[in-house]
């Protein structure tokens, strides 16, 4: 799509913008790219719900609903919507804590985060706040993402290995009921199991193009029969209601709606962190410009209409919407003919799953818990960062231990302390002429070793003076290497902006200088920052005539305001103008001292 801003109506209803390009090219290129879609999502839909602690045809009544309402009111072409791994496991811990999973509450729990969350997304999306998400880093959504991974492994286990384990419980309660019952694990289980896992993994391996989760599902169903493994203890996930997704209507009572809330908050955001990340990811490929707040509006539109659909919490899905770019969608109408597709399996064929064991879907919810750890960005951020690698490390245990919807604002928190302590600190370097070179250009003294004026310090300031760095940068001012200078001379170009603590703090140090009979200039500082000190009448306490465009016009001007018999017994001589300037008496015997 062009980057021409969209009419009235293309705002209200976006499909308008793609409409034009349909025909029969892209019809059937959508159709294609569609059933491709279909097969994917069956065995994620069916493994997804047990995620999140619903029965299967839930993960499919999302995957049908939620793809063609974000399709036809997000801004991408190629985003494919629906039930996912980290959104099933967060929505799990936000309702889980509210009711146990066995409770009649549990499901209706589950639409009224839905709705809730969608609600959030619609309102940030029609108020333009797309830039929120912009404020939780790439290592914060890495470091829940991999925890969310260890969690959703660890929550099926107990499938895996037909151990008794409670659900709902903690990461370390989990894990002591798990010890705690090894003796009871269930062999057959574990065979099925690890069968089903060796087979997608193999496939993925061998024909990475072959729908692998549903064959190794289908082969660990008839190792299942094969070993009559329904006779022995091995439990069955069970035959799906048929028929299309029934109407529902979340809890909404007040009471409710208050207990809910800071959860739905959470799955609101993390989902769009996520859709909006693959979006632009995808669209990187198809060079296509995405509108953030018009995926916000998508993605909360369908979640609010699907939690009256019997759905849970979607999002982007990063697996299927890359596999609907690869199989050659051309429109979103790829992702509802995959839902069409899927909807028909409901009303044909709704016993696909009564013989599939759960030993069978946990090895396959292992594999896309192992899948969601993205190993080369954990890597890449520990060697970049020591900051970095705390957030990422905080964030990973807060997931784990925590109450997982706190986990992201933990990370969120951590990220802009550290970055504000790492502004509250701004890189300041005090600069000399090299001597050695005609143009004289200003260069790191310290690292250089150049000698200094004794009367005018040189200093660069490499960060914004806001009240966070105004004592570090004024205690910097006053604690001169060099000795008590009566003359400074900021160079400013990489000052983006001054507030009204940072411009006190200079007129301040403006009048400390004057009375020790030197003063503060400015070079280079940006307009805007200038128009803040104007405004506020700053600049006229400091002097207009203080304030320079280029550091040769800077250091021309206040050579002038020298003491003179400092420079007369001086033997630096590093500016141009020192050339002209009286030199020392000369000793006895006509040599310099």
């Amino acid at each position: 799509m062009s980057a021409v801003q969209p009419t009235p109506a293309e705002r209200l209803l976006p499909f308008l913008r793609w409409l034009p390009m349909v025909g029969p090219r892209t019809l059937r290129a959508d159709l294609i790219a569609g059933a491709t879609g279909a097969i994917i999502v069956l065995p994620q839909g069916v493994a997804y719900a047990l995620i999140a602690g619903l029965p299967p045809e839930y993960g499919l009544y999302t995957a049908i609903v939620t793809p063609i309402v974000a399709g036809l009111f997000g801004s991408s072409l190629h985003l494919v919507s629906g039930p996912t791994a980290a959104i099933s496991i967060v929505v799990f811990s936000v309702v889980s804590g509210v009711v146990s999973p066995e409770s009649p509450q549990f499901i209706p729990y589950v639409l009224t985060v839905t709705f809730l969350a969608g609600l959030i997304q619609f309102a940030l999306g029609v108020t333009r706040m797309g830039t929120l998400v912009n404020f939780i880093s790439h290592t914060v959504v890495v470091g829940f993402t991999t925890g969310a991974a260890i969690l959703i492994g660890t929550s099926q286990l107990r499938h895996f290995t037909g151990i008794e384990a409670p659900t709902g419980e903690s990461f370390l309660h989990t894990w002591q009921a798990l010890l705690a019952g090894l003796g009871g694990a269930n062999g057959y289980s574990i065979a099925i199991g690890t069968v089903t896992l060796l087979t997608a993994l193999g496939l993925r391996a061998w024909k990475p193009r072959w729908p692998g989760m549903l064959i190794a599902m289908v082969v660990g169903s008839l190792a299942c029969l094969a070993i009559g493994g329904g006779e022995r203890g091995v439990p069955l996930v069970g035959a799906m209601a048929g028929g299309l997704p029934a109407p529902s209507v979340p809890e909404l009572s007040p009471d409710v709606v208050r207990e809910l809330a800071p959860g739905a908050l959470a799955v609101a955001i993390i989902a769009l962190i996520e859709a909006v990340s693959i979006a632009r990811a995808v669209a990187i490929r198809s060079h296509q410009q995405i509108d953030g707040n018009q995926e916000f509006i998508g993605q909360g539109l369908s979640n609010m209409v699907g939690s009256f659909f019997s759905c849970y919490a979607g999002s982007g899905s990063f697996t299927r919407t890359g596999a609907n770019y690869d199989a050659g969608a051309q429109t979103p109408l790829a992702a509802v003919f995959a839902a069409i597709m899927l909807a028909l399996v409901l009303l044909l064929a709704p016993g696909v799953t009564a013989y599939l064991p759960l030993p069978a879907m946990a090895g396959i919810v292992l594999l896309i818990a192992w899948n969601l750890i993205d190993f080369h960005h954990i890597r890449k951020i520990m060697r970049a960062s020591r900051r970095e690698t705390v957030v990422l490390a905080v964030t990973f245990a807060a997931t784990l231990l925590l109450e997982l919807e706190f986990a992201i604002y933990v990370g969120v928190l951590l990220s802009l302390v550290l970055y504000l302590q790492r502004t509250a600190k701004p890189r300041l370097v005090d600069l000399a002429p090299m001597a050695d070179r005609a143009e004289r250009p200003l260069r790191n003294a310290a690292k250089r070793d150049l000698p200094e004026c004794p009367q005018l310090r040189i200093l660069r300031i490499d960060g914004s003076l806001f009240f966070g760095a105004v004592d570090h940068v004024q205690t910097a001012l006053k604690n001169d290497p060099e000795g008590e200078r009566p003359h400074v001379l900021i160079i400013g170009n990489a000052i983006n902006f001054i507030d009204v603590a940072g411009a006190e703090m200079l007129v301040e140090e403006a009048e400390r200088l004057r009375h020790a009979g030197g003063g503060l200039y400015l070079c280079g500082v940006k307009s805007p920052a200038l128009e803040t000190m104007r405004r506020g009448g700053y600049l006229d306490a400091i002097g207009e005539e203080n304030l320079f465009t280029t550091p040769e016009d800077a250091i021309h001007a206040i050579f002038q305001r020298l003491d003179g018999e400092v420079c007369r017994t001086c033997q630096r001589r590093i500016f141009l103008e020192c050339a002209n300037a009286p030199g020392p008496e000369p000793a006895p015997g006509g040599t310099q001292p």
